[in-house]
């Protein structure tokens, strides 16, 4: 299966070389690597330096893109679902300095707080048999667009022009729909559900959305416009449902759910759809949007899907090297998450076919990505390396960071005090 992923993306590479290490660089970010970059796959492949694996993230001529489009069709034909769900999310990384892409002190849910960080948004596929990334746009903020010089410093074009996070919603969505694929419905938090332009694309093709939005949000009913958090107040007691948002990893996710159905000039269906958290109470509010009526439990199970993008994060982060790149330019940091996305994709797709093939047993949990994964590289990707390797790489890191270490202090003379 790994070579028929690999063979499916080939014709984007201009020549053998690149393409074969791109199989290695797949390889390597799915291998149990304390932490992946080009010089730790690049041993992990048996190269004697890192520069073949640099070379194919910055100077090889293979299309990013191209093997977006691949990876794309790959989840949407492997994990097709007729009731898919498409979840939009951002996630960043946290960087150092200033020269790396798209970087500014920034919010990132990564850390928790504004961090120096770079953001990038990125549509997930998630569907009964499994979910998958399948498209990334960097999130490039004005302090780099208001500049050109810095973004062609970077490999940007330096009329970029500044885009929200919605707007790079929009452009995925966009682009997965016409490419031929079907998804009826998108789902994403309040950054996307508060945007009014998302919405309208939506509708305009038809997609359906629960997307979620703040309680201070307003919604316009037949008595008016009101806040989210003061319509919930009217809404008398046989108005809650007792609903699973789906399962979890301690069982099915029950929570209190209503919706109140919202008039509109316009052709489909609006709700505002409301979830009370059955211990504590807390409240959260979503946009619904249908071309046509609707159960309540449909709703439901769409808003329920939002979280498989938390676990595509957790899992092409901690098995797939996602947020690993040590690069700077905008090309590079293309190639290296596509490429991550990619060995990601395979073990969903993996974990897909193992579940439809070999029901588990009643004393075992189906396997998982993790599990997949560990057999995979005990199986498959390890490659045993003599002795002489191993030296060899000792060698070659100590006389590039000795190399450093005397440039750095050569700079640091050079500087006037």
């Amino acid at each position: 299966m790994f070579s028929d992923l690999m063979s499916r993306v080939a014709g984007r590479f201009a020549r053998v070389e690149p393409r074969r290490r791109a199989g290695a660089l797949v390889l390597g970010l799915l291998a149990d690597l304390p932490r992946k970059n080009c010089w730790t796959i690049a041993e992990h492949a048996g190269d004697p330096t890192p520069d073949g694996m640099q070379h194919l993230l910055s100077r090889a001529k293979w299309d990013a893109d191209a093997v977006r489009d691949d990876l794309r069709d790959y989840v949407a034909e492997h994990l097709h679902d007729d009731e898919a769900v498409l979840v939009v999310d951002e996630t960043g990384d946290v960087k150092k300095g200033t020269r790396t892409v798209g970087v500014q002190r920034q919010y990132t849910g990564t850390a928790g707080r504004i961090e120096n960080s770079q953001v990038a948004v990125y549509l997930v596929y998630a569907g009964r048999r499994g979910h998958a990334a399948v498209d990334r746009e960097l999130y490039i903020p004005r302090s780099w667009t208001d500049q050109p010089d810095r973004c062609q410093a970077v490999g940007l074009d330096p009329h970029t022009a500044f885009a929200t996070k919605p707007e790079l919603a929009a452009r995925m969505i966009a682009r997965f729909l016409d490419a031929g694929h079907h998804a009826p419905w998108v789902a994403g938090d309040e950054v996307y559900g508060g945007n009014p332009k998302l919405r309208s694309a939506l509708e305009e093709r038809g997609t359906g959305y629960v997307l979620a939005v703040a309680r201070a949000h307003e919604v316009a009913t037949q008595a008016g416009k009101f806040r989210a958090d003061a319509l919930v107040k009217k809404l008398p007691k046989r108005a809650w449902q007792k609903l699973s948002a789906g399962a979890g990893a301690k069982g099915q996710r029950f929570y209190d759910w209503a919706h109140i159905n919202l008039p509109n000039e316009a052709s489909g269906h609006r709700h505002l759809l409301i979830r009370r958290n059955r211990t504590t109470g807390e409240l959260a509010y979503y946009r619904c949007y249908s071309l046509r009526p609707v159960p309540l439990a449909a709703l439901v199970r769409v808003a329920g899907s939002r979280w498989r993008v938390e676990e595509t994060f957790q899992a092409g982060k901690g098995l797939a090297g996602l947020d690993e790149h040590q690069v700077r330019r905008y090309d590079s940091w293309a190639r290296w998450v596509t490429l991550a996305l990619l060995a990601h994709a395979f073990l969903a797709v993996l974990r897909a076919d193992e579940h439809a093939r070999r029901p588990a047993l009643d004393d075992l949990i189906p396997l998982t990505c993790n599990e997949i994964s560990r057999l995979f590289i005990t199986l498959v990707a390890e490659r045993g390396r003599d002795t002489a390797h191993r030296l060899r790489w000792s060698h070659w890191r100590r006389r590039h960071q000795a190399r450093s270490r005397a440039s750095h202090y050569h700079r640091q003379d050079a500087t006037p005090a």
